[in-house]
């Protein structure tokens, strides 16, 4: 049995690439109205590897072998921007993503009430 770590670490990284972004967690950047916005995630990960190998004569030659990786992935917010300005508005762990989504029906009412008073004074 050879045990060929390089490549099992190149599959373990690949998988990451591929699963570790926002696409997968939360989806993709959104716009609503003015808005633009785009989610951010954290991300942590961590590898572990051994290896053995036995020639001694009285238990015979054998060998063996592990790998492990652990990925932890965490909305945090979006950030959003309108024309030059940009914001990050945080999903915060106490609320978590939920606190992100009760705040767009203010952000909403907000963007209504400016653009109904920009149409009073044209």
């Amino acid at each position: 049995m050879e045990l060929h770590f390089d490549e099992l670490l190149g599959k373990i990284t690949d998988f990451i690439k591929t699963e570790a972004n926002t696409k997968t967690v939360i989806g993709e950047q959104f716009e609503l109205g003015e808005f633009k916005c785009v989610p951010v995630i954290k991300v942590g990960m961590g590898f572990g590897s051994g290896a053995s190998e036995s020639t001694e004569p009285k238990s015979g030659k054998g060998q063996g072998g592990g790998a492990g990786a652990g990925v932890g992935i965490e909305p945090i917010g979006f950030l959003v921007s309108r024309a030059d300005h940009i914001s990050f508005l945080a999903a915060g762990k106490t609320h978590g993503l939920a606190a992100v989504f009760e705040k767009m029906p203010d952000l909403i009412e907000k963007f209504a009430d400016k653009r109904s008073k920009a149409k009073e004074t044209a």
